[in-house]
């Protein structure tokens, strides 16, 4: 080993170079930290990305800011922000300490997306930077309000409002107060270079980058280091190092990325999502997708009375509530227009299917259709135009409000009814900016034509109403500067027609909420809904005995047709008359022919529709369409939802079905031989869905099926409306009556 002068020198030399790097290391670190006294000119950037719905994250960014705050080396501060907000109380945690940084050192804002609660945050900064296509703004808050407290014996509370936090009553104007700090947060922040009034601030609207420079919400376009540049001259510093600062004084250049409290990315999240791990009543500076709405929980329609009315033993006549057409309503609902109605003798039913409204009809004085989601046929009409004649009471309720709306069928139900009197009720809600009841969807009504129902009011409060298209049966007025949210344009609308026909009343109202505890009470709400009560509890009906004998009950098994099997139909479609082949051709199919064309139906083994075919078209359903429940008992009741694939010529479209049966009766029929079957009489509500590329074409239809084991299908009636884009095109009425049968014979010649 060679010791000598020249290979200590070497070894000395290494020594020196490792201390050295030591040193610079240290010294580095002190540079980039700010320990040990060194004060370095340092530009730090705090990121705040995704949804802020977590304490552990908004306490992360808030850890960093007082680590910009405590390090002397940082001069001024970038807050780089990705983010479309969160809860309410975590958004304000980080605003107000970055005003605490603000006063100490300059903040210049860069944003990438900043919305609603996002946009609260960037508006701490002195200056804000956004890329050309940056979404920006969307200023104003979610609220979901407080559940109703079902109390308990076991689990005490000291308050009325100890469990729920807030009055549901009240509720809109703390969303209110929120809003107006969200807004008085922009306002002060912008100042003078905010160029929108308050009220289009308000409105919630998202600005794309050049469009949020001219409306004031940013100064200017450009990059992060654009950011940086800007807060380093405000800091009066020409020389500096970008550091990324992360809590606990570290800083340094890596990415930083922050948990949520759902687990989900914010694209994806919904209102129920959030409801989940921030129980209501809850307050949001949060921007969502609109899908994110319209996956609430909705009203299930339930009964306590169940099954159609008795009948009254006294003159007054009864309310029937309709809910044989998927109507989403419930006692609870009525619950303080029942309790009216009985203490003046009035009798509240609820059925469930048409035979039982037919049933009650006669001793009934009001009609209520509220809320379908099934469309009404012609025959049910005239039922209903009958029962108007003899003096009675038809009202329409509709609310565009999520729990009672089926975002599939939409208005097409209620007008189906409300169409044939002259109205429509109109797309959308309404709503006032400058005149509302705590929050812009609830509007004032104070305009009013003397009717029976809207007589001696002078101000309603209607929460998340609908308008009704008419003519010359408006009853009351929205004020003039009262927009239709759907057409984004006022007008002079009415949420309320009545139309007074012989001694009938046809009377329809564009909000339900109304009738309900609190909103009740607000304003003349209640003496509307007394102008109802006292319009029903006036009308003297007919008393009707019910039979005492009940029928043993019957059921239907199901058929076993061989193949072979023949049956010759009369069909009449619209006025027109023709015959229809039905043959059963194999084990799993049928053959359905027509004069104009030829269907071939294919089945599984459970008797389940998988597929049919034309020469010109076809349909697959994945899964199979269900087949009728065997054996068909009164009362049983199912739903299906299937989708399927449509094939004409080349072109291929996927549709929805929905729908639900239930079996309402029994029925002897003859047909045309003279042979006589009992058959289960069965009704089908369907809600069949097809997007096309320039428009979705929607078919509701309701059909009456008489089926026996014998012979299967006996008799169908089956009426088809037709829209596109919840626009009514055509209706079609069908009728479909066996003529004669051969077993297992085939088509005879």
């Amino acid at each position: 080993m060679d010791l000598g002068p020249s290979s200590f020198g070497k070894r000395l030399a290494i020594v020196v170079i490792f201390s050295c790097i030591v040193l610079f290391s240290g010294l580095g670190y002190l540079y980039f930290s700010g320990r040990g006294g060194a004060e370095r000119n340092l530009v730090g950037v705090i990121h705040v990305d995704g949804d802020i719905t977590s304490t552990e994250m908004a306490g992360l960014v808030t850890a960093a800011i007082n680590d910009a705050i405590s390090n002397a080396g940082i001069k001024a501060v970038v807050v780089r922000i990705d983010s479309p907000g969160g809860f309410a109380h975590l958004v304000e945690q980080i605003y107000l300490d970055l005003l605490e940084l603000k006063q100490r050192k300059p903040v210049v804002a860069s944003t990438v997306t900043a919305l609603s609660g996002g946009y609260y945050i960037a508006v701490a900064a002195d200056h804000i930077y956004a890329h050309p296509s940056s979404m920006i703004g969307n200023v104003g808050v979610i609220g979901v309000g407080p559940e109703n407290l079902l109390p308990s014996e076991v689990n005490l509370e000291t308050g009325p409002y100890k469990a729920t936090g807030f009055s549901k009553l009240l509720f809109p104007f703390n969303l209110t107060h929120a809003l107006d700090s969200f807004a008085g947060a922009v306002e002060s922040g912008r100042g003078a270079r905010l160029e929108l009034s308050s009220a289009e601030l308000r409105r919630g609207m998202i600005y794309i980058g050049n469009e949020a420079v001219r409306a004031g919400l940013v100064d200017e376009i450009g990059s992060l280091q654009r950011a940086a540049e800007h807060a380093a001259a405000e800091a009066g510093i020409r020389a500096y190092t970008v550091v990324d600062i992360l809590p606990g004084d570290e800083t340094a250049g890596v990415e930083t990325s922050y948990p949520n409290g759902t687990g989900l990315a914010w694209r994806d999240m919904t209102v129920a999502t959030l409801n989940r791990i921030n129980p209501p009543p809850a307050i949001y500076y949060l921007y969502l997708p609109l899908d994110a709405f319209q996956t609430q929980e909705t009203v299930t329609t339930t009964t306590e009375q169940g099954g159609a009315p008795p009948p009254q033993a006294t003159g007054k006549g009864q309310m029937i509530v309709d809910l044989s057409h998927g109507n989403k309503i419930t006692p609870w609902i009525l619950n303080l227009l029942s309790a009216e109605l009985a203490m003046r003798g009035v009798y509240v039913g609820y059925a469930y299917t048409w035979e039982e409204v037919e049933k009650a009809i006669n001793s009934t004085a009001c009609l209520v259709v509220a809320a379908p989601t099934e469309t009404y046929s012609r025959d049910e009409y005239r039922e209903i135009e009958r029962f108007v004649n003899k003096g009675r009471i038809l009202l329409m309720l509709f609310d565009p409000s999520a729990e009672f709306v089926d975002d599939k069928a939409l208005l097409g139900p209620v007008n189906s009814l409300a169409n044939r009197y002259g109205l429509t009720f109109g797309k959308g809600y309404l709503y006032n900016e400058g005149d509302n009841y705590g929050l812009y969807r609830n509007i004032y009504v104070r305009s009013f034509r003397n009717s029976s129902l809207t007589t001696d009011l002078e101000a309603l409060v209607l929460f998340t109403a609908t308008f009704i298209h008419s003519t010359d049966s408006d009853a009351a007025w929205a004020p003039r500067d009262t927009f239709a949210s759907v057409a984004e344009r006022t007008g002079r609308y009415a949420p309320i027609s009545v139309i007074e026909k012989g001694n009938g009343t046809i009377a329809a109202i564009g909000d339900i909420t109304f009738l309900m505890e609190p909103w009740a009470y607000v304003e003349d709400n209640r003496k509307l809904m007394m102008n109802i009560v006292h319009a029903v509890s006036e009308i003297e009906v007919p008393i009707i005995e019910e039979p005492e004998d009940k029928e043993p009950e019957l059921n239907v098994t199901e058929p076993d047709l061989p193949i072979g099997t023949a049956k010759l139909f009369d069909e009449t479609s619209n006025g027109e008359e023709s015959e229809v082949w039905w043959v059963r051709t194999g084990e799993n199919e049928a053959k359905v022919d027509r004069e104009d064309t030829i269907t071939i139906y294919t089945y599984d083994d459970e008797g389940n529709l998988v597929s049919w075919r034309t020469p010109e078209m076809g349909q697959v359903y994945d899964p199979p369409l269900p087949g009728l429940p065997y054996p068909l008992v009164e009362g049983k009741a199912w739903a299906y939802a299937v989708t399927y694939n449509l094939t004409i010529g080349e072109e291929q479209f996927n549709g929805t079905i929905e729908g639900n049966g239930k079996v309402i009766g029994f029925e002897e029929l003859e047909i045309a031989m003279g042979k006589r079957y009992l058959c289960a009489k069965v009704s089908i509500s369907e809600t069949d869905e097809l997007p096309r590329p320039e428009d979705t074409l929607t078919m509701v239809s309701t059909e009456l099926l008489w089926v026996s084991h014998d012979a299967g299908l006996v008799r169908a009636e089956t009426e088809i409306s037709y829209y596109v884009e919840d626009q009514l095109a055509f209706e079609e009425s069908r009728v479909l009556m066996l003529k004669s049968i051969n077993i297992g014979e085939g088509v005879p010649p």
